[in-house]
């Protein structure tokens, strides 16, 4: 199947979908009032080898690729990024997280062993509290452009 036969196909299977009892598609718009969802492509097929190449020098390493994916997986998880905005707001410890998200303290503690293990926090202890905050200012910086995103 070519480009332009399995575009239509796609098209069509989109079209079949929208009719089905219950479906329904919130279309956002671009600043240049094109749907998001819609993906433009080239009218032909033309590789620009000089900028895939200058790209591909800077590729990074398949396990960093692989590592940097992994990062990202646990920003996915929407109770982890409660956490992170919490500690983006103030270091705190399990019982306070658990109290401000209404969670229990064993739910707050799986969560922030995952942030841990993944270097998105740290902890310290101060007596027989332990406090966790962001790991460092990377971390800090990827939630703070995360909400301006989110926020334009």
């Amino acid at each position: 199947m070519n480009l332009r036969a399995k575009e239509k196909h796609l098209q069509e299977k989109g079209k079949e979908r929208q009719k089905e009892p219950g479906f329904s598609q919130r279309i956002r718009k671009g600043e240049d009032g094109m749907a998001l969802n819609d993906i433009e492509c080239c009218d032909f097929y033309q590789v620009h080898d000089d900028v895939v190449q200058a790209v591909r020098d800077k590729m990074p390493q398949e396990d960093e690729l692989y590592d940097l994916a992994e990062i990202f997986k646990v920003f996915g998880d929407s109770t982890r990024i409660k956490i992170l905005y919490v500690l983006f707001e103030a270091e705190m410890c399990v019982c306070d997280i658990a109290q401000l998200l209404n969670m229990t303290q064993s739910a707050i503690s799986h969560q922030l062993r995952i942030l841990k293990q993944s270097r998105l926090v740290k902890s310290r202890r101060d007596g027989k509290a332990v406090f966790y905050s962001l790991a460092d200012s990377h971390v800090r910086s990827i939630i703070n452009q995360g909400i301006e995103h989110i926020e334009e």
